[in-house]
């Protein structure tokens, strides 16, 4: 009879350990009913020194947890007879290595923990369909792959905090787009736990996508911990994502100065190009036939985000010919541009002495002189002669019979048809700018050779740019006012007889920068002078005010006594002169009969009484 009910028992257990698989040595096991009847195996192991998973696991084993070992790799076939293993937990071991073989055969996996191992990366492409919670916290995971993203779409549970992921792909955060529009079921769990705190995240313009994503609200999204922080750079370090205003990353794109360039043998050539993206492109000079650079690169960011390479050629020869390429690259992409350089030989003798060219060389001695030359040949062209007479209405809201026409540029040395010599190129000197505001600049120049008749033009535009324009100035007028400049803008600006180029001393280089700082100057004299003369004048208003209030206390004092001394009765006689008139005499009296009691006015009134029975005497 007890044999019988041992065998029933050992029935009821799913059968003697044999058939089932004896439990490891090193490792526990235990034996669960679940909520549908069916029986399920656990198997913990947490031996410090065990150091490669058991290999004698019951093949019914449903949870398998390996904690707290010295397991530093798991082989392929570790688990390879766990057909039933629907949990697998690796915490807080050594793991540093996993094979890509390790999940295969474990259809029914559901749960992978393995929080708190050395982990530095993972074999995405071994996650099965059916796996639900991938736990893998506390790691050193430093990025996730895109192809990452086609085994990770079916999760339900993803902790990758506290590890070193600098950002996420693209591809990722678009397999969970979807949990922004899809539908919300009331009372239902959400369909996503993501778990990215602790991550030491480079918040640049590839985090974007992320913190857009994590702005935006979604029912079937949550966080295990929500506030997000930036730890580089340097300048953003611990901003929440929430704070931050990031730009989309933009592939480089070029804006090449000029394509084509012309130089005289011997003489300095400067190679601009810029380019804007998001993040700042690199910005790199070559040569197309792979010869070394023959000057020195400088790199400079304008105000507006735009990168700027500037390659400088000092005293170029025959073999600086040819063509330059300027190259923009940052992680998304690489933009070129191709700029050729011609040197020319320098001019003749007989060229330097006729040619309006020659003019320009003639101007200046040295590198500087050339350099400034070099500009201003570069922004004054020769002037055609204009279709409207200077004789014209005037412009609205002018004082100046101006004209404004514009024209392109040509470069001086075109222009053969004008006369070199000719004395009319040397009537305007002493340009000037003798006052200037935020948008309008007034030159004054002296013109003593030039006659009632003789026509004059202002040539004028940005530093840098070729279109000019060109202001008519009537006969006679040695100044004008260029009105609709831009605010802290640096313009060049030249006065000449009307069809000739004009020379060095006929151009002026100036800015409206110098008005801005001139007035904020100027303002800033108003306040000091009116803080001094307050500080100096209000003692003095002080001392004279109170110099005031005493005199008329002292005054009040004094005429108290005086009221007190017009108390006293004079007494004043009108008697008959010798001449027979009558006038009126004052009694003199001592200060003993000046009395102040209503006694002595008592008397007074009696004294007058008694005495108007006399008709000659009156008394006051």
């Amino acid at each position: 009879m007890r044999v019988v009910v041992g065998m029933l028992w050992l029935l009821a257990l799913g059968g003697p350990p044999q058939a089932q698989g004896a439990c490891p040595s090193q490792c526990s096991c235990s034996l669960h009913v679940l909520s549908d009847g069916s029986k399920a195996r656990t198997v913990v192991c947490n031996d410090p020194d065990m150091t490669l998973p058991p290999a004698s696991v019951p093949p019914d084993t449903s949870k398998l947890r390996l904690e707290r070992t010295a397991i530093r790799r798991v082989p392929g076939d570790a688990f390879k007879t766990l057909g039933r293993l629907e949990q697998l937990w690796l915490p807080y071991n050594a793991l540093c290595e996993l094979s890509a073989l390790m999940l295969r055969g474990l259809h029914r996996l559901r749960e992978l923990r393995m929080p708190g191992n050395r982990l530095a990366a993972f074999p995405w492409a071994a996650l099965r369909d059916a796996l639900r919670l991938l736990d893998l916290q506390a790691n050193r995971l430093s990025a996730v792959p895109q192809e990452a993203a086609r085994f990770l779409g079916n999760l339900t549970f993803l902790d990758l905090s506290s590890n070193q992921l600098l950002r996420l792909p693209q591809e990722l955060l678009a397999t969970w787009i979807h949990l922004h529009t899809g539908p919300f079921l009331p009372g239902h769990h959400a369909r996503l736990v993501l778990g990215l705190q602790d991550n030491p995240w480079v918040c640049d313009c590839r985090l974007y996508d992320l913190v857009h994503f994590l702005a935006g609200w979604a029912p079937n999204l949550a966080f295990i911990e929500a506030r997000l922080r930036c730890a580089s750079p340097r300048s953003l370090a611990g901003v929440v994502f929430s704070q931050l205003e990031l730009r989309k990353c933009q592939s480089p794109e070029l804006h090449p100065g000029m394509t084509s360039i012309r130089s005289p043998l011997g003489s300095r050539v400067l190679l601009r190009c810029g380019a804007t993206g998001v993040p700042g492109p690199e910005m790199s000079w070559s040569r197309a036939n792979g010869h070394p650079l023959n000057g020195t690169v400088h790199q400079e960011v304008s105000s507006d985000g735009t990168s700027w390479a500037l390659l400088g050629l000092p005293a170029v020869s025959q073999l600086d010919s040819g063509d330059y390429i300027c190259q923009a690259k940052n992680f998304l992409g690489a933009s070129e541009t191709l700029i050729s350089l011609v040197v020319t030989e320098p001019q003749t003798s007989t060229e330097r002495s006729g040619g309006p060219g020659a003019r320009w060389a003639r101007t200046g001695e040295g590198a500087e002189a050339a350099a400034y030359n070099k500009m201003v040949a570069r922004h004054v062209p020769h002037v055609p002669e204009p279709g409207v007479p200077a004789t014209g209405p005037p412009v609205p809201n002018a004082k100046e019979q101006l004209f404004l026409q514009h024209f392109q540029m040509r470069p001086p040395e075109e222009h053969s048809d004008v006369p070199a010599g000719s004395h009319e190129a040397q009537t305007v000197s002493s340009l000037k700018v003798v006052g200037d505001t935020y948008q309008s600049v007034t030159l004054v120049w002296k013109a003593p050779q030039a006659g009632n008749t003789t026509a004059l033009s202002v040539l004028y535009a940005v530093f840098g740019k070729r279109d000019m324009r060109r202001v008519l100035v009537q006969p006679g007028k040695t100044s004008v006012t260029i009105r609709g400049l831009v605010p802290k803008v640096k313009y060049v600006a030249c006065v000449c007889v009307r069809g000739l180029v004009p020379r060095k001393e006929q151009c002026v280089i100036f800015s409206t920068d110098e008005a801005v700082d001139a007035e904020a100057t100027q303002r800033l004299i108003n306040v000091v002078v009116i803080s001094v003369a307050a500080v100096i004048a209000l003692p003095l208003t002080l001392l004279v005010c109170c110099g005031a209030v005493r005199r008329r206390w002292r005054k009040c004092r004094a005429g108290g006594s005086a009221e007190a001394t017009g108390a006293y009765v004079n007494l004043e006689r009108l008697g008959h002169s010798e001449d027979g008139s009558e006038d009126l005499s004052q009694h003199s009296l001592s200060e003993a009969d000046r009395l102040l009691s209503a006694r002595s006015s008592l008397d007074s009134q009696a004294v007058g009484i008694r005495a108007s029975r006399r008709i000659n005497e009156y008394f006051c």
